[in-house]
């Protein structure tokens, strides 16, 4: 069991507040950016326009977890007061929102420049799931998304009184920790698939498959609102994620397999 008394708020300047929440996740979204580059180049996208698209796709991903989020404490955390929708530096982005936002605007961009968009799924695919583990540290400092209490074997507490949990002193189940570990694990999978000869597409079908099963079993540790039939909205996502993934990872190992020869 451990005890976590570090504040949230790292400094105050005027009406400025830097915290830890918002410094972790730049720092996620960097590490996420430059590896994106990196693997992007390899597959021969370039760099300067990879760049380019960069803070579009960052912003659309902040908007898309930010509403997420929203929409998933609606009734209990904004109804009454709309307005704290706006205060993202509060915590609370939907890990899911950051996806769906990041994709829409992946996708659009590629339609647009006649971008190869399940290559580049591809070059996205170990950056994303790494920066999903470096961004969860932000939740661990700060209390956001911790799971339920817990008597043990391994539960935090928070101290301070900025930490973000229900109640001080309380054991919580740690849930991202273990989305910390399962997202490194599938971090090396997919950056030693990469190496595949696969078809442009398939590596992040197998991230979206691995991401969405942890996802659906680390949330029955977790204090999310239960939407429908026991299960929460990240368990609904994760049951979409895993629809679409799943068949099509087999469609696209089949035709590899089997490639069609025109007469």
């Amino acid at each position: 069991m451990l005890t976590i008394n570090i504040d949230p708020i790292i400094l105050h300047i005027g009406h400025f507040t830097l915290r830890w929440y918002s410094l972790v996740v730049m720092a996620a979204v960097a590490v996420g950016i430059w590896l994106t580059v990196r693997e992007a180049e390899r597959k021969g996208f370039s760099k300067t326009g990879i760049f380019d698209i960069a803070s579009w796709v960052v912003l659309s991903g902040l908007v898309g977890a930010r509403l997420f989020h929203v929409l998933d404490h609606w009734s209990d955390k904004f109804v009454l007061d709309p307005i704290r929708a706006l205060y993202i530096w509060d915590g609370g982005l939907a890990i899911w929102g950051a996806v769906f936002g990041g994709l829409i605007a992946v996708t659009l961009i590629s339609w647009k420049r006649g971008w190869r968009l399940p290559a580049l799924l591809d070059a996205i695919s170990p950056g994303l799931v790494l920066a999903q583990a470096i961004g969860r540290f932000a939740c661990i400092i700060t209390g956001d998304a911790m799971g339920k209490p817990t008597a043990g074997p391994f539960g935090i507490a928070y101290a301070n009184p900025n930490a973000m949990v229900p109640e001080l002193g309380v054991y919580y189940t740690p849930m991202p920790v273990y989305e910390i570990l399962a997202n490194f694990g599938i971090f090396l999978l997919i950056w030693q698939f990469r190496k595949r000869r696969w078809s442009d597409g398939l590596l992040f079908l197998v991230y979206l498959s691995l991401y969405s099963a942890m996802r659906f079993f680390v949330a029955f540790t977790s204090s999310y609102r239960i939407i429908a039939f026991g299960m929460t909205q990240s368990q609904w996502v994760a049951i979409l994620g895993l629809a679409v993934s799943i068949p099509s990872i087999i469609r696209v190992y089949m035709r590899q397999r089997n490639p069609v020869v025109l007469q």
